[in-house]
């Protein structure tokens, strides 16, 4: 039997959550025992017959306010089981503030602590705090104007979702849906989606960035996407992407399973970075005045699963080259060779050299369990600084 590039993505994406007879040719024409609902400004619960009420069914209620400070449930189940399967929202303030400020969390089966907790642009795919268009096989935001996410969610006794307003403005209108099923029948190896924030402003000198800090547990990395933004008043216009991706396994330590090439080559291109997106892989911002680097990958047909534990890192690494050499000379800065020992580099000769910038990244995983023990989402004055 062959099959079309849709269905193997759905496949893909079944195995992912732990739902492979989801994914099967038969899928969109079989009828499935469970139940359909949408949270919505229209129905905040999703309960059956009660969507539509305000102004008599006449679009009475299609945003909700969040005031500065305020925690609003978008969506909650309790005392079943089901999947979350698409979540869209747009709203009119869309600025950095507003998409650093606003924080993004979800409960899975009564727990006590997030399984993802993410400032709600960066969770949607898109860092810095900015909107661009873009298409991915797990989020988009089409026009540059809506947040969209396709990740399946599955949860075995309930869930919950919540939006918090640590922006220190009001957030007069906020639209959304949070389209999910009730009644999903897990099988014994569904994991739990979870997403992990953090931000180092500025990196630390031949310390790698950590995308993911070790999170222990059975499970399978889903990728991330991360945010740059160079140190220009350090290293000048000075390429920054020759940082390696290492991807440490079921008890690696000094040395990785997995290891890349580059921050280019892992996101899918080569030779410096542009603007693109596709399906698993792309950069929707690629601003090289601002020297503002946004960019993604998503490990859907290449499975990064794990059994006892996994950290994900990223270099810090440069490239000096003969275009960029001259702003070091006039003001006699130096520069270390990437590589051991902390040797100083030869600023007339072309290479590799340690450097430090403003990294921000939000990982995306599926673990074993409802609670990941990664450490607490940053203030908000730490997400928002500099941008």
């Amino acid at each position: 039997m062959r099959f079309d590039a849709k269905t193997l993505f759905l496949f893909a994406l079944a195995l992912a959550a732990g739902c492979a007879g989801e994914a099967s040719a038969q899928a969109l024409y079989e009828m499935q025992d469970v139940e359909t609902r949408w949270a919505s400004p229209e129905n905040p619960t999703g309960e059956k017959g009660r969507g539509g009420q305000a102004a008599g069914g006449r679009k009475g209620s299609p945003t909700i306010p969040i005031r500065a400070g305020e925690s609003v449930v978008l969506a909650e189940a309790r005392n079943t089981s089901g999947m979350v399967r698409r979540i869209w929202m747009t709203m009119p303030d869309r600025s950095p503030r507003m998409l650093r400020g606003l924080r993004l969390e979800m409960f899975w089966d009564g727990a006590a602590t997030p399984a993802v907790s993410a400032p709600v642009g960066d969770f949607f795919g898109i860092g810095l705090g900015v909107m661009a268009a873009f298409d991915s096989a797990l989020f988009s935001n089409p026009e540059g104007r809506s947040l969209n996410c396709f990740v399946p969610m599955p949860f075995r006794t309930g869930m919950r979702i919540v939006m918090t307003n640590e922006s220190g403005r009001d957030l007069p209108e906020l639209f959304y849906d949070v389209d999910y099923t009730l009644g999903d029948r897990h099988p014994p190896n569904v994991l739990y989606f979870h997403a992990h924030w953090r931000r180092e402003n500025p990196t630390t000198l031949r310390r790698d960035y950590e995308i993911l800090p070790k999170v222990s547990g059975r499970g399978r990395y889903l990728g991330a996407n991360i945010g740059v933004i160079v140190n220009q008043a350090e290293y000048f216009n000075t390429w920054w992407g020759e940082g390696e991706v290492k991807i440490f396994l079921d008890g690696d330590a000094g040395l990785p399973t997995l290891a890349g090439t580059g921050a280019e080559d892992y996101v899918g291109t080569a030779w410096g970075q542009g603007r693109y997106s596709t399906l698993y892989q792309g950069s929707p911002v690629a601003d090289e005045v601002s020297m503002r680097w946004c960019f993604y990958r998503y490990h859907v047909v290449d499975p990064v699963f794990f059994r006892r534990d996994a950290r994900v890192t990223i270099q810090q690494i440069g490239y000096l080259a003969d275009h960029s050499r001259g702003g070091f000379f006039r003001e006699g800065r130096r520069l270390y060779r990437a590589g051991p020992g902390a040797a100083e580099m030869d600023l007339t000769k072309d290479g590799k050299f340690e450097r430090s910038d403003d990294w921000s990244s939000c990982a995306y995983f599926y673990l074993d369990r409802p609670e990941n023990g990664l450490p607490k989402l940053d203030a908000a004055e730490k997400r928002l600084a500099g941008l």
